[in-house]
């Protein structure tokens, strides 16, 4: 009889166990569904809406992003990150970046985005959540007017020492072709090299050399030749940010309602834009 008793306490206390395994396993499960609403509160859109302001990570890129005389931030990408932080109902603060360095910043949180006439590199895509593209561009060779006709073609360009911009897809390029270069902070230094004859040349963006240099520039003894590639812009959040939809949907209506194209007119990149 006590051996009965026993053994019936003993399937008593295993059913007991077995309930509170199985409670365990409910209240986690329920745990887990609680957390989602708390995920969602840290979503980058709504960081940015709490601190009141988009932080941008840019360089010095005219006509994209630079600084006028009273030291304001205006350009084509300039303006349209002041639209969408708006449109969020924060304000835009630009920072300068290292360019090098970029997704360390944006990951380190020190910026939100990086919104400076960036090229969708498999190396940008890999590490960034980005934007759908849109603008077109293309590295182009800088060099003195009175050598341009010397090179006209990249395969004459291998004799040159180009300056390019640490990181950027000018360095990629003048890599994938061999050239001998020298890494500068930013494009606008590429380019003073070149004027101030430390370097031969420099690859920089299309779209800044068709602003920077020629007739009527501040760099009229210069001008660009040889295409080296064909690119696209667009824009870099953190991985998994719903930063990244938020941007793609305003695009659609600027480009649906004009907004995009007007501006573009205002830096004359019209002509870029991705239909």
């Amino acid at each position: 009889m006590k051996k009965i008793i026993a053994l019936a306490l003993a399937l008593l206390m295993v059913g007991a166990v077995l309930v509170a395994c199985g409670g365990s396993q409910t209240t986690t499960a329920d745990a887990t569904k609680d957390s989602a609403p708390t995920a969602a509160k840290g979503s980058d859109l709504e960081a940015v809406q709490a601190k009141g302001k988009l932080i941008v990570g840019i360089t010095d890129f005219e006509p994209m992003d630079y600084q006028d005389e009273s030291g304001k931030w205006i350009g084509f990408d300039a303006d349209m990150a002041a639209a969408f932080a708006e449109s969020l109902g924060v304000k835009a603060e630009f920072v300068e970046i290292d360019w090098d360095n970029k997704v360390l910043e944006l990951d380190g949180g020190t910026i939100d985005c990086v919104w400076n006439g960036m090229t969708l590199t498999d190396e940008v895509t890999s590490a960034m959540s980005c934007s759908d593209p849109y603008c077109n561009n293309a590295q182009v060779v800088v060099v003195n007017k009175n050598v341009a006709d010397k090179y006209a073609q990249a395969d004459a360009c291998k004799e040159l020492n180009f300056a390019v911009e640490s990181g950027s897809a000018g360095q990629e390029q003048a890599t994938a072709y061999g050239f001998k270069f020298t890494e500068v902070k930013d494009q606008a230094t590429a380019l003073m090299e070149v004027a101030s004859g430390a370097c031969d040349a420099a690859i920089i963006d299309s779209l800044m050399a068709a602003a920077m240099v020629g007739e009527g520039t501040g760099y009229e003894q210069l001008t660009y030749t040889a295409s080296l590639n064909s690119e696209e812009y667009g824009v870099g959040f953190r991985k998994g940010s719903d930063l990244t939809a938020k941007l793609n949907e305003f695009f659609a209506a600027a480009k649906a309602d004009g907004s995009m194209e007007k501006v573009a007119e205002t830096y004359k990149v019209q002509a870029a834009l991705i239909k």
